[in-house]
């Protein structure tokens, strides 16, 4: 394996434990998202159950798109937004509609992706949701890559 598929896999792998919550305690989808590439994570607090009441997209697909823009955004709050950086978020997003399933409106709202639970604490949407922020790291890593950002996967906390 070489180092761009270590790194995506690394980022896979990481998100998923960050969000189980059966190696480390639970994380938020977008929260996990973020953690997962070394992000400060109180911003992406609000991701939570997309956007705190479920009725917004869902947390890691926005986190994806937030990670993707400290990577390789401008911190120059009035140039132009860098060619990298849109060129990923198109690649992003037609990545996520290639590989995630969306709601019946078309897009990723958190309350029509997990309506198929009785309960939102169940342990089936909490695997499914697993799985979306962990697909959605990987396909961070692999789209930051190829647009040239320097990925650091975050070590797993221990707690």
């Amino acid at each position: 394996m070489d180092q761009a598929q270590e790194l995506i896999e690394a980022a896979r792998t990481t998100a998923e434990a960050l969000y189980a919550g059966e190696v480390v305690a639970h994380r938020s989808c977008g929260v996990a998202v973020a953690e997962t590439f070394s992000r400060p994570v109180r911003a992406y607090s609000v991701l939570r159950r997309g956007g705190l009441d479920g009725t917004h997209e869902c947390g890691a697909v926005r986190a994806g798109e937030l990670v993707l823009a400290e990577l390789l955004g401008s911190d120059d709050p009035s140039g132009p937004v860098p060619e990298p950086l849109l060129a990923a978020i198109e690649e992003y997003r037609e990545r996520c509609r290639q590989t995630l399933d969306a709601g019946p409106s078309g897009l990723y709202i958190c309350n029509e992706l997990t309506a198929m639970f009785t309960d939102f604490q169940v342990p089936p949407r909490r695997r499914y949701c697993t799985s979306m922020a962990s697909k959605v790291a990987a396909t961070v890593a692999e789209v930051a890559l190829r647009h040239g950002a320097e990925l650091h996967i975050a070590p797993l906390p221990t707690s």
